[in-house]
């Protein structure tokens, strides 16, 4: 800095910016881009439990409306635990067999397993829909239903161990559970 007695003013000699305020502008800028791409990351995987968590809840209201259509006398028939082939084979119900209200529960559980199992969407042989390694089970007393899908997430969590019998426990374990009366 140089000052000019007769006039009082202050000059300042810059040449430019200097190392040390180019590493903190680099320095501040990365540490946005890394936050910026932490962020997405979260975001995908926040995105991907909300679609999994949104095919699970469709699919108990699925089996709920599926029973609430049929005999409440067969609701029995629906009980057990479901996503391994455990569900009874399909009857082809048509005009010339007639299905009965067990029948429609068979065929119910069967075409509910094959979406909780993602049968729907192949790649080759392989079921690539639905959820990951998703099982159903339905309790019913009275006139009460409890359904419950049980899937693993991919990131881990603390397990609930709502329904202990329903699907493997676990920390990355998710589960959805709707209650309902059905008359």
């Amino acid at each position: 800095m140089v000052i000019n007695p007769l006039k009082q003013t202050f000059q300042y000699k810059q040449a430019g910016l200097t190392f040390v305020e180019v590493m903190v502008a680099l320095f501040v800028l990365v540490t946005g881009i890394l936050g910026a791409v932490a962020l997405q990351a979260t975001a995908k995987q926040s995105s991907f439990d909300a679609m999994q968590r949104s095919i699970a809840s469709s699919l108990t209201q699925d089996i709920i409306e599926r029973m609430r259509n049929n005999d409440p006398l067969a609701l029995e028939s629906y009980e057990g635990n479901y996503g391994n082939n455990n569900a009874p084979a399909a009857v082809v119900c048509n005009e010339n067999n007639l299905c009965s209200p067990a029948n429609m529960a068979n065929r119910d559980l069967f075409e509910w397993e094959q979406a909780l199992m993602g049968a729907n969407v192949t790649n080759g042989m392989n079921n690539v829909g639905g959820l990951i390694g998703a099982v159903g089970c339905i309790v019913h007393t009275n006139n009460s239903v409890v359904v419950t899908v049980s899937w693993q997430g991919k990131s881990e969590l603390k397990d609930a161990k709502k329904v202990d019998d329903c699907g493997t426990t676990s920390n990355n374990r998710r589960q959805v559970t709707t209650e309902v009366f059905i008359f």
